[in-house]
């Protein structure tokens, strides 16, 4: 009898040693905050995918190789392919979203996927994160507490293209022809309510030339555009349609410098095949992605010389790639806010880093230490501003780079508030939420 309590004893002893142990080890684990990472390094897209998904996984990288993370917080991340279509981008959603702690915030890369999953993130309380695209009507936080159009929306990317060609046009828009040329998506289609807006007010003539994807075929399009004669057209495309269509309007005899294209399609890879037969070419730009700045230089040294890169070196400082890592330094940067509220070197719950999205403030000076300083300019979030501020330039090709060829605008709040506000109230009465008070 004495002998089974001893043995007892010991096993217990021996458990508790090893649950001691196995404590131990938990507490040494290192913060882990997981990033999901949707891509589309195949179909239609995939010439602007690639260079995007490279930038976003590359400033991850970075922050892991140069901070050691957020805080002592390590990054993780998983990419999945879904080629641009909608119906894998919600799957990757799902798959994804309870990785680790918590997704930390979706960059769904394709406004037909950010429609899909709007509505699932206010339930599982993920933020959505889509610089430059999707819902141009989330940037009201009051209705889409859970959307977040950082840096300017597809309203932002039509109403200073028409800024600049009012400047062109010495203010007078009246008789004008401006015609649409679109990708028959609802990404094609966003900037539509805007334009006709614009066009009612100022008096010119929009025409609109929808383009069935993926795009490959538009000889009819510009054949069209040819016989009509528009004084100016806005080019809404993204991979393989873009170069198409830049070809058709050369064939066509189409000057490239009355072409105005979203900032999807004035990518390195749109034009540098087509060379000298693109000069002219215009695109807007969000915020300055055309510019190069320190961080570049960071990422070659601390990932790209040691052998850790996802694409090729030559992609660091091109429009597509620098995108990238603007979205995900938001992503991390919204982490960092957040660590501020809930506590520094832990993971954060989805839920938190919202709380971080919704109140960045990316001062010059911040801007500056993170390497993005001439990329970007200031950036704040609030409760009811999910979009911050909507800074984009305009560059031009010369047959052989981009050029910058206008200063700072932003979008003309007299034509983009109205339209936040009326589209974001249908959106709260179709779907039955109650806007919240900021």
């Amino acid at each position: 009898m004495q002998l089974k309590n001893l043995a007892r004893t010991a096993a217990l002893a021996a458990a508790g040693l090893s649950m001691v142990v196995a404590g131990t080890l938990a507490q040494a684990q290192p913060a882990e905050q997981f990033v999901p990472l949707l891509v589309y390094r195949t179909g239609q897209f995939a010439p602007l995918g690639i260079p995007w998904a490279d930038g976003k996984q590359d400033y991850l990288k970075l922050v892991n190789a140069r901070d050691g993370g957020v805080n002592g917080v390590k990054l993780t991340f998983e990419e999945c392919e879904f080629a641009y279509d909608a119906a894998k981008g919600v799957e990757c959603y799902e798959r994804l979203k309870a990785k680790g702690t918590g997704a930390s915030g979706f960059d769904t890369q394709s406004t037909g996927v950010t429609f899909a999953v709007s509505d699932k993130a206010i339930v599982d309380k993920i933020p959505v994160e889509t610089p430059g695209y999707g819902l141009s009507q989330s940037a009201d936080g009051t209705v889409f507490e859970w959307n977040f159009p950082l840096l300017g929306t597809y309203w932002t990317a039509a109403d200073v293209m028409m800024q600049d060609i009012a400047k062109k046009e010495k203010g007078n828009l009246k008789g004008k022809k401006i015609a649409l040329v679109y990708h028959d998506s609802p990404y094609g289609k966003e900037p539509i309510a805007l334009l006709q807006k614009r066009a009612a007010a100022q008096g010119f003539e929009l025409a609109m030339f929808p383009v069935t994807p993926p795009g490959v075929e538009q000889k009819s399009v510009w054949l069209q555009i040819r016989q009509q004669k528009p004084d100016y057209v806005l080019f809404w495309s993204a991979g393989v349609m873009t170069p198409a269509g830049i070809r058709e309007a050369q064939a066509s005899g189409y000057p490239r410098e009355k072409i105005y294209a979203v900032w999807w399609a004035g990518s390195d890879h749109d034009v540098k095949d087509i060379g000298a037969g693109a000069k002219g070419y215009n695109a807007i730009t969000i915020h300055n992605s055309a510019a190069k700045d320190k961080v570049h230089d960071e990422l070659k040294k601390a990932v790209y010389d040691k052998g850790q890169g996802t694409g090729p070196a030559d992609s660091i400082g091109s429009l597509a790639h620098t995108r990238g890592m603007m979205i995900s330094m938001l992503q991390v940067e919204a982490i960092r806010a957040a660590q501020e509220k809930y506590g520094k070197g832990k993971s954060l719950t989805p839920e938190q880093v919202r709380w971080g999205f919704e109140n960045l403030n990316l001062t010059a000076d911040k801007l500056k230490a993170l390497g993005f300083g001439e990329i970007m300019r200031p950036v704040k979030t609030s409760c009811a501003n999910h979009m911050g501020d909507d800074w984009a330039r305009i560059v031009q090709w010369d047959g052989g780079k981009w050029e910058i060829k206008s200063d700072w605008y932003q979008s003309d709040k007299s034509f983009i508030d109205p339209l936040v506000k009326e589209y974001a109230a249908k959106y709260a009465k179709d779907k039955n939420i109650k806007p919240r008070a900021c």
